[in-house]
């Protein structure tokens, strides 16, 4: 038995999440599937982020363990044939020692949101985007974003359902671009984040830019811990899990 370490790229339009669930169809029921048509075994799948509905990976790590002996690119290309027809690709894949842990063992994941800001709807980026027509200030979402950076307890920007033992995280970056088309891309960039948390900071953000309230206000909602003091739940499809990192030793 060998453990495997693969890295996923998917578009999140189609599940219901990562997680399998009786409503629909998820990510990981697709990727079980792949390798039951493949090897025969019913293998358990563990990711290092559970993306929701409608939200996207470009860098989702997952570890399983496969009986079946296989070189890594046979076994890449194995899987990528049994995903067919699902949005989901199977980039990389390497045998790993039994402890590594795709979720437990991560010390830092990277998301990105993106917004399109313009009046014309989206064509090309339907479904990955959250088009935002009203005019947007970047610069008081900066001023905003710098003042969530760091240690903090981001109570008012989890999901109520939240499992999390604690609601104090570090976010280590959140980072605001602005480019030419229109887009205004979020990076942010923790060891770990709470259910919701990424886009109800870009909801928050939104309400900054569209001058509903002042950059200032970022340190009365972190002071209130109160889902309601902070702004709506940006809509899943802008968001994608692009990079996951392990210790290199």
């Amino acid at each position: 038995m060998a453990r495997w370490k693969l890295v996923l790229e998917y578009d999140g339009g189609p599940f219901v999440g990562w997680q399998v669930q009786d409503n629909g169809p998820s990510v990981a029921a697709v990727l079980i599937g792949a390798v039951h048509a493949l090897s025969g075994e019913t293998v358990a799948v563990t990711a290092a982020g559970r993306t929701d509905a409608g939200v996207h990976a470009t860098g989702q790590v997952v570890h399983l363990d496969l009986a079946k002996a296989l070189p890594p690119a046979r076994l890449t290309a194995a899987l990528n044939h049994h995903l067919r027809p699902w949005p989901v690709a199977v980039l990389a894949a390497e045998p790993v020692p039994a402890e590594f842990h795709a979720r437990f063992s991560a010390i830092g994941r990277a998301y990105r949101y993106t917004i399109l800001n313009r009046r014309a709807p989206p064509v090309l980026d339907r479904g990955r985007v959250w088009h935002v027509p009203a005019v947007l200030d970047p610069d008081a979402m900066r001023a905003a974003a710098a003042m969530l950076v760091g240690r903090h307890d981001f109570t008012s920007f989890r999901a109520t359902g939240c499992q999390a033992a604690s609601p104090v995280k570090t976010l280590d970056r959140l980072a605001v671009e602005t480019l030419p088309d229109g887009r205004i891309v979020i990076g942010a960039e923790a060891r770990s984040f709470l259910h919701h948390q990424v886009r109800n900071i870009v909801g928050t953000l939104v309400e900054i830019g569209r001058g509903r309230r002042g950059p200032e206000a970022i340190a009365a909602i972190l002071a209130a811990r109160d889902r309601r003091a902070a702004g709506p739940t940006a809509p899943p499809e802008g968001l994608c899990l692009v990079r996951v990192d392990y210790p290199s030793s």
